[in-house]
């Protein structure tokens, strides 16, 4: 016993110990996944920046110098503010104004890290949500350190304290997308701190609620996100069609900037960095507080007022000139409508798809609540990014460059709610509205009526009316009588109208006959007695036919005299034909085995013992 109870303590211990090898090794790789996406995009920058450093014609430093040129874009890339301290006037300027294209490269590293870091691997325990940021994080920042201390002493350095502050925020905010993404996206804890709709008797189930409240926060970041997507894209728009309208300055300013080919190829990829930079600007622009070019020029739709301080940069050669706005400038009202369209159509899209039912659609307060939270979204999402495309680019003049953050959030707040609401009902309503002509008819409560009642022939006619060439289009599907449309009792309509009105009165003398012998149009009753199915018929029924022929089949039994065999009966269209005659028959066939045995129809066969006589 105390042999077994050791050998169980033994093994305990040694898969307590396995388990915390695997726990420590999944943590060490997660910390080297991080580091790994920091030494990643380093080294892309540095690549980028050598290459430069080697066509270059007049290198002003060595390999030293264009590495830590890299390292302090790097570290610009990250949000942290850079210092020339080389001017002319001696003053240290600033450089504040980050190339989001540059910063998408660590935020997508950063993001994959995390999100892969979770996964799991066979024979290695899961890593947590929280294990997985702090230990891909850590393991970033910690390169983003030593890349700190290298850049310090070179053509742009950055202060330690504020770099300290500003560096770590893209790696955790990356690393916290990557971890959400990859644990399944939860909200329960956002969620579950929003009232629950309905009283405390009629509420659903609490999976259900999760599941709604799931759905429509969605909806929301879906539409935030699109519409937003459509901000940058009218921004993208605005700026294409500016270059090309100003082209030869566009390209005077780049023949002017450098001369060497090398140099020319640097500006082009500046440009291009900048590129996303300009989008922000021009949604800012089409939103309407625009953007500063300088303490003392702001330019927007009505106007472009002041100087602008514009270094010599391509992109920039596509500002307005200086003066009132004109028709064109005010037509980019448009991007931000378009926006408010989008998130609404995003919106309504899962609230009211096309043909769905009312009681499966959002109700209007739902619909509504959805697309103004979606256009609170897009105006965050945009703030944010108006807030890092901006920023200084030098001292005196150059202290303030691009769109201010908190205008351009409040006014695409304004235009996203105020356009997205209304069309989001708009588009609602139009898709549950009444569609005339395809009502159907629902059965009353109750036994049902017989084949022959009133409300099964008023049913009928209303659906005959309902699907006649002649009915309006607009003729009401139920079970009350129609009204007659105004252009049919018109005088040059009297004859058309008396003879309309004497078919129709035929027509219902027809429904009022007999229903066993087939004349409804509705039909007879089923097997069991319920009414059959009101549906309109250009064909008589099966059954009507069957009715006619037992009438016959009851008339020509009772004409038959008694003795012999049933004549006058129709044939049965669904009996198969009788076999032809044999050529090999003997004479003593029975009777009925070749045509001359059959009578005639309409004759009788005589008894055989008046024959006999």
């Amino acid at each position: 016993m105390t042999q077994v109870s050791e050998r169980g303590t033994t093994l305990s211990s040694a898969s307590a110990s396995a388990t915390e090898r695997g726990r420590a090794a999944v943590l060490t790789a997660a910390f080297l996944r991080g580091a790994f996406a920091a030494v990643l995009g380093l080294g892309s920058l540095a690549a980028l920046v050598i290459a430069a450093w080697i066509s270059s014609p007049y290198p002003d430093s060595g390999a030293g110098g264009a590495l830590r040129i890299a390292a302090a874009l790097w570290l610009l890339a990250h949000g942290a503010e850079l210092v020339r301290p080389d001017t002319l006037s001696g003053v240290p300027a600033p450089v504040g104004v980050v190339p989001l294209l540059v910063m998408a490269l660590p935020v997508w590293l950063v993001y994959r890290s995390a999100r892969d870091a979770l996964e799991p691997d066979e024979g290695r325990p899961q890593l947590t949500a929280l294990g997985g940021l702090c230990t891909v994080a850590g393991g970033y920042l910690l390169v983003g350190g030593a890349v700190v201390l290298y850049a310090r002493g070179g053509v742009l350095s950055t202060h330690t304290f504020g770099t300290a502050l500003e560096l770590p925020l893209v790696p955790l905010l990356s690393a916290a997308a990557g971890v959400w993404v990859a644990s399944g996206r939860p909200l329960s804890p956002l969620l579950d701190r929003l009232p629950r709709p309905g009283r405390a008797d009629t509420a659903p189930a609490p999976a259900a609620v999760a599941a709604g409240r799931r759905r429509r926060a969605v909806v929301v970041m879906r539409s935030a996100t699109a519409g937003t997507a459509a901000l940058l894209g009218g921004g993208v728009f605005l700026v294409v069609c500016s270059l090309l309208w100003h082209a030869d300055a566009a390209q005077e300013t780049f023949l002017q900037l450098a001369a060497a080919w090398s140099g020319r190829i640097a500006v082009l990829l500046l440009s291009v960095a900048l590129l996303p930079n300009a989008a922000v600007w021009g949604a800012s622009y089409a939103l309407g507080p625009g953007f500063a070019l300088g303490t003392s020029a702001t330019v927007t739709p009505l106007a472009v007022t002041g100087s602008p301080a514009l270094p010599p940069l391509p992109l920039l050669a596509a500002v307005p000139a200086e003066g009132p706005g004109m028709v064109v400038t005010w037509a980019t009202g448009v991007v931000p409508l378009v926006a408010g369209l989008v998130i609404a159509w995003y919106t309504v899209r899962v609230a009211a798809p096309p043909y769905v039912e009312r009681d499966e659609a959002w109700g209007a307060g739902d619909t509504a609540l959805a697309a103004a939270l979606a256009g609170a979204g897009c105006a965050v999402l945009t703030a944010a990014l108006a807030a890092v495309a901006g920023g200084p680019m030098g001292t005196g003049r150059l202290a303030e460059f691009g769109p201010v953050w908190w205008l351009t959030g409040a006014a695409a707040l304004v235009w996203t709610v105020t356009v997205a609401v209304p069309a989001a009902l708009t588009v609602r309503a139009w898709r549950l509205r009444k569609r005339r002509g395809t009502d159907v008819l629902d059965a009353p409560d109750g036994p049902e009526p017989a084949a022959g009642a009133p409300e099964v022939r008023e049913a009928g006619a209303a659906i005959r009316s309902a699907v006649s060439m002649d009915a309006p289009p607009d003729a009401p599907v139920d079970g009350t009588a129609t009204k007659t449309a105004w252009w049919r009792g018109a005088p040059w309509r009297r004859g058309a109208g008396t003879a309309d009105g004497t078919a129709d009165e035929g027509a219902m003398e027809r429904e009022e006959g007999d229903g066993a012998a087939g004349g409804g149009t509705d039909g007879p009753p089923t097997a069991d007695g319920a009414a059959p199915t009101q549906e309109p018929y250009d064909f008589l029924q099966r059954e009507a036919f069957l009715d006619r022929d037992a009438g016959e089949t009851g008339r020509a039994a009772a004409e038959q005299p008694p003795g012999g065999p049933p004549t006058g009966i129709p044939p049965d269209r669904d009996a198969e034909p009788p076999p032809e005659p044999s050529s090999e028959c003997a004479p003593g066939a029975q009777p009925g085995s070749t045509r001359e045995s059959e009578p005639e129809p309409g004759s009788t066969r005589e008894p055989e013992a008046k024959k006999a006589d």
